[in-house]
């Protein structure tokens, strides 16, 4: 009796030390899946990745704090608000970037003022009863910017030209209340000096 019983209670005790290390395994296999789980709960919930780097307004920033870089045209971003002298608007970041692309196309060659002056002309036109009331409006226009005609706008832009649309929106007007400007060396139209001339800058002359 007892030479068959041995073996049976060896093949047991066999079985219960496999089934232990199987447990044993699985319970390692499942601790492993749940720390694993819980770092990524908690990758994809940290401030990290929940909050997006915010760039400052280019009217925050002095000259020499602004990086040297070509910005390109952009889509439609976020609203700022900006004193456009009597009146307070909302004008996007895009905006701004559409303003700063006409800049620079109508003024590449002109002085810092001188870019301030175009974009304020625009800015102009917005609170005038003549001109549509926004920017993209005022741009847009049929004929009313020949590098906008031609697609000469749509170029990168400098920091220059960014900052210069700032200010212009944000209430600068060097060129007194304009509505329009010209270059008298390459416009042929009479109807330009029926206008109230308010000055002149660099290669513009200013009316309104």
């Amino acid at each position: 009796m007892y030479k068959w019983q041995l073996p049976e209670r060896l093949k047991l005790k066999k079985k219960t030390n496999i089934d232990l290390s199987l447990y044993v395994l699985l319970f390692l296999i499942f601790l492993s899946l749940n720390l694993w789980a819980v770092e990524l709960f908690e990758n994809l919930n940290s401030p990290a990745q929940k909050e997006l780097p915010v760039s400052p307004l280019l009217s925050e920033l002095g000259p020499e704090e602004q990086p040297e870089q070509e910005v390109r045209p952009a889509g439609a971003g976020e609203g700022v608000s900006v004193s456009r002298g009597d009146d307070v608007g909302v004008t996007s970041r895009s905006d701004v970037v559409l303003l700063a692309q006409v800049i620079e196309a109508e003024a590449s060659g002109e002085s810092y003022s001188g870019k301030v002056a175009v974009g304020a002309v625009v800015v102009n036109r917005t609170k005038s009863p003549d001109f549509p009331k926004t920017i993209p409006g005022v741009i847009y226009e049929r004929d009313a910017f020949e590098s906008v005609s031609n697609g000469h706008y749509l170029q990168p832009v400098t920091n220059e030209a960014l900052q210069a649309a700032t200010e212009a929106v944000s209430g600068a007007d060097p060129a007194g209340g304009a509505l329009y400007f010209w270059n008298p060396t390459k416009s042929s139209s009479e109807w330009v000096y029926t206008r109230q001339i308010t000055g002149r800058i660099g290669n513009h002359v200013f009316a309104r």
